[in-house]
């Protein structure tokens, strides 16, 4: 009897321990999880302030153009080369024509001041073109530049809070500029067509022709993409504003 109860008190014993290990595994996945949560809710966050950035970098070159482009050299907009942006002949394929970084190109990840990882750009190709499903991607043109270039292009984030901290910035900022090479935003612009504008002060009569229509209507895609090269589960958010500019 007294075997046997010992017999059971130590299958208890090896339950209630497995049991305990099986518990604690459970907090540990759990607590993993949670943090693998929290990560993947930053970087959608920042992701999505990437893509935000391209809306406003879109919509400000828009304005650029039709108030004519900064020159440095008179500390005055350029008012003879103000227009409005035109849709360019040549089909959009989805690839970007500008970049500020070299897709593939190697760049250091800096974890430390003293210890950093070799990484390389992303090839976003037509990534952000193809995350737009109500585009008719066999029929769709951009608006193009002064040199008859689809204006279409594609930022790292870290490249370019990279240059901006390069005179003033922090040891921390400069570290944390490398961690946000893994993001980047891309636009390109649609020219839509006439649209009236409803200008403060005054009162705008709306007409159903273009040709008594006052202003341009454009749309600005943009997305924030986050990754490097290899990833397999790339992060994209898509986003789009419409912005209406008088014609005068």
């Amino acid at each position: 009897m007294i075997k046997n109860q010992k017999g059971f008190a130590m299958v208890l014993s090896l339950v209630l321990l497995l049991a305990m290990s099986l518990m604690g595994g459970a907090l540990i996945l759990i607590a993993s999880g949670d943090h693998q949560g929290n990560n993947d809710s930053d970087q959608y966050q920042q992701t999505f302030y990437a893509a935000e950035m391209g809306l406003l970098d879109g919509e400000q070159y828009i304005l650029n153009e039709k108030n004519g482009p900064w020159d440095a050299s008179t500390n005055a907009r350029n008012l003879a080369k103000s227009n409005l942006p035109e849709k360019n002949t040549t089909k959009f394929t989805g690839v970007m024509y500008a970049k500020n970084y070299s897709k593939k190109g190697k760049f250091d990840y800096r974890l430390t001041s003293t210890k950093k990882r070799s990484k390389k750009f992303l090839d976003t190709s037509d990534t952000c073109f193809k995350s737009f499903k109500d585009i008719d991607k066999d029929d769709f043109y951009v608006i193009k530049d002064d040199k008859n270039l689809n204006v279409a292009r594609s930022m790292n984030v870290g490249v370019l809070l990279e240059r901006s901290f390069a005179s003033g910035g922090t040891n921390e900022e400069k570290l944390e500029a490398t961690r946000m090479k893994k993001f980047y935003y891309e636009y390109f612009i649609e020219r839509i067509g006439a649209a009236n504008v409803q200008l403060v002060g005054s009162s705008i009569k709306t007409t159903a022709t273009d040709a008594s229509k006052n202003g341009l209507a454009y749309r600005v895609y943009s997305c924030g993409i986050y990754g490097e090269d290899g990833d397999k589960n790339k992060m994209i958010v898509s986003l789009e504003s419409v912005v209406v500019v008088p014609k005068n």
